[in-house]
């Protein structure tokens, strides 16, 4: 559970990073501190084996699915073979991708009910843009009622669904 939870918040930062990276948003400094601190040493020798390629951090992207590999592997314990193992991470992995949006979406809607013009709320929205673009194309505004996050939520979650679906589990 220790290992679990440590792979977790350490992928989410290394996913996070990578998303950072790819919609070129500038995090504030303490969120900026806390992920380059928290990824640097694993992140900096991957990208002299990955360099970044068409403007993407490759290497923090390798670094989070290296991380889900680590913690799934402990199954090869319990007599696992590697083909399952390695289809269990991927899995994780996707979900933790998806459950990493859901959270940013959730974190902005909070932000919008609680207080819209937090220091962070720019910077989640922006991270948020590239989501909710394209589904606020088909959701019209109902009043002054943006409900492109719900929807957005709703995808992602029957996203979920078929990730577990194909991978035959839950």
């Amino acid at each position: 559970m220790i290992v679990d939870t440590v792979a977790s918040v350490l992928g989410g930062v290394l996913l996070l990073r990578f998303w950072m990276q790819a919609v070129r948003v500038r995090p504030p400094s303490t969120v900026a501190q806390f992920t380059f601190q928290l990824s640097d040493w694993l992140v900096r020798p991957l990208r002299r084996i990955v360099p970044g390629v068409g403007g993407y951090d490759w290497a923090s992207l390798i670094g989070a699915f290296l991380v889900v590999l680590l913690a799934t592997s402990l199954w090869l314990i319990a007599g696992l073979p590697f083909q399952t193992i390695l289809l269990m991470a991927l899995q994780r992995f996707l979900q933790w991708i998806l459950y990493g949006f859901m959270a940013l979406l959730i974190i902005e809607a909070v932000f919008s009910w609680i207080n819209p013009h937090a220091p962070l709320a720019p910077f989640v929205r922006a991270l948020n843009e590239p989501l909710l673009r394209p589904v606020r194309r088909v959701v019209p505004l109902f009043g002054s009622l943006d409900l492109s996050l719900l929807v957005a939520l709703i995808l992602l979650q029957v996203a979920q669904l078929l990730v577990g679906m194909l991978f035959g589990s839950r």
